[in-house]
């Protein structure tokens, strides 16, 4: 059996008590796109993965990765969209303006947008019930879940974090990376050469100057600054309200998290630290960490891939 299919089987098998609660079928699935927000001159979308016969079902909230300056809403892994999708969610994939045009406040702030809009528009436009809502995404789209914890009025029913992060201003943030410090050295003006001057909320996947911009932040510790427009060292109280690891009490959703140990783009020890912080407040919570893995699943095989997304899957069946 070849990948996909190994991994499609483990996902019908890992829904499958979901499915057999309401409908032993998935019907057909229609995909739309609405224009969730506008700022600054920019419309701001979110694309709805929903169901033809008009039942009245749970929804995820999809939010990209590419540390909050690239990436788009089409950036979801298909197999996990499989698997909510044999879940029966309606998958709401969105849109956020990113940095450095635009600063962390007004990004989440379109979390708060979207949220509220799924809530608001959701039932009547994609037949969702919006007491039954989940968050997940991947990397900064983890982060961003991991946000919406604390953010969110009412909060998220439960959260799915993959490699995600608590803290922006630690050390591995905001001082130059030992692992990206190795790779060429890229400059300011290089960094710079496509970011900077207009409000956006999408990039290209393969934007090799949006990456540099990156790579610059991370090789001369300025993410925090460059992204949120701050400078941790001399106001790092400003940060708190942007720290889910600083935000965790009680009232926190129930949430997974799952992180490769190997990571080198987001530390595994940020998960970790967000599992800390859940078990003292007595929070639902389990922890996936995943020996050898790096970002992204990377160098996973197909067993520990399935068995994540069968945890995925009993998670979000206890909670939604």
């Amino acid at each position: 059996m070849n990948r996909r299919a190994y991994l499609k089987a483990a996902a019908v098998a890992a829904m499958s008590p979901l499915r057999a609660q309401s409908n032993p079928t998935v019907p057909a699935i229609t995909m739309t796109t609405h224009t969730y927000k506008v700022a600054q001159g920019c419309e701001i979308h979110a694309d709805v993965y929903g169901y033809t016969d008009g039942v009245v079902r749970p929804v995820m909230i999809w939010i990209h990765g590419g540390a909050l300056i690239i990436g788009d809403r089409s950036w979801i892994d298909r197999l996990l969209w499989y698997v909510y999708q044999q879940a029966g969610f309606v998958i709401v994939s969105i849109d956020y303006r990113l940095a450095p045009e635009t600063k962390l406040p007004d990004i989440v702030q379109d979390l708060r947008d979207a949220y509220a809009w799924v809530r608001e528009k959701g039932p009547a436009l994609f037949r969702i019930d919006p007491a039954r809502i989940a968050v997940s995404g991947e990397s900064a789209g983890g982060y961003l879940t991991l946000m919406s914890g604390f953010r969110l009025t009412p909060p998220p029913k439960v959260l799915v974090s993959f490699w995600g992060y608590g803290d922006i201003i630690g050390n591995w943030y905001s001082r130059p990376d030992p692992f990206y410090s190795k790779m060429p050295a890229v400059s300011k003006e290089q960094a710079y050469k496509s970011v900077g001057n207009r409000v956006i909320a999408a990039a290209p996947k393969y934007d090799d100057n949006r990456r540099d911009f990156y790579l610059y932040c991370r090789q001369q510790g300025l993410w925090p600054l460059e992204v949120a427009g701050r400078d941790p060292r001399a106001d790092p109280k400003w940060f708190d309200p942007y720290c889910p690891l600083r935000n965790v009490s009680a009232k926190y959703p129930p949430t997974m998290l799952v992180h490769g140990q190997e990571d080198t783009d987001v530390p595994h020890q940020q998960s970790s630290l967000m599992a800390q912080e859940l078990r003292r407040a007595g929070v639902e919570n389990e922890f996936i960490s995943l020996p050898g893995v790096g970002h992204s699943l990377d160098g996973a095989g197909l067993p520990a891939i399935a068995d994540t997304y069968v945890r995925v899957a009993g998670f979000l069946q206890r909670h939604v």
